[in-house]
């Protein structure tokens, strides 16, 4: 937190009680950022309530991240945005979307972008607030994108993003973190055609809500 300025700074200054534009201020949204996503969730954080808690203007905050989307892939360190992948995965049309995701997955983890990925869900494994975290990245960086391309209720993307979620984060864990064969290392096109099928029927095929 900002020391108290005295009373040779200017009135402006004083009366703004936000941190100016230092190499401290990047690192300090960062951390609001992180707790209040881990807190409130990617849909209840804004970036009004983390300005405030990092006492800097909302402004600021948009001039050093532009978005509430890459503030939240900024403040996990995520591997990658998904914005970026989307496009191919969506490319195969409805019926290629669960081939396609795994797929998107395993480019991530296989390639360069692994150890940031890992640490992740290390992390998460063992620590609630990381957890939340990386639900959050699953459910909306990722699959909120995909489910959001299909023409049904929203009810029923929610239900179906949540199942595609849980299949793909025990595909990471047991593949990357506890390394259980064959499937630690089997390779990609056969994930993508093993378990490509039923990230595919829970997010087209006949699943019942829950009653």
């Amino acid at each position: 937190m900002s020391a108290r300025p005295d009373s040779s700074e200017p009135a402006r200054a004083r009366r703004s009680g936000r941190r100016p534009g230092n190499p401290g201020t990047r690192d300090a949204v960062l951390s609001a950022a992180r707790d209040a996503f881990a807190e409130r969730g990617f849909d209840g954080a804004t970036i009004r309530q983390i300005a405030t808690a990092a006492e800097v203007d909302p402004a600021l905050v948009h001039h050093y991240f532009g978005s509430k989307d890459k503030l939240f892939l900024a403040a996990i360190e995520a591997p990658a945005n998904p914005a970026d992948l989307l496009p191919e995965v969506l490319a195969g049309g409805r019926e290629d979307l669960g081939g396609n995701v795994v797929r998107m997955l395993l480019t991530v983890w296989d390639g360069p972008m692994q150890p940031a990925a890992l640490a992740l869900v290390r992390s998460a494994v063992t620590n609630d607030w990381s957890a939340g975290l990386l639900r959050e990245f699953l459910v909306t960086q990722v699959l909120r994108r995909v489910v959001g391309s299909l023409d049904m209720p929203a009810e029923q993307r929610e239900v179906r993003g949540a199942l595609a979620a849980s299949q793909l984060a025990g595909l990471v864990i047991t593949r990357y973190v506890v390394r259980i064969e064959p499937l630690a290392s089997a390779s990609s096109e056969w994930l993508v055609a093993t378990v490509g099928p039923t990230i595919q029927h829970y997010l087209t095929g006949k699943v019942e809500l829950p009653g």
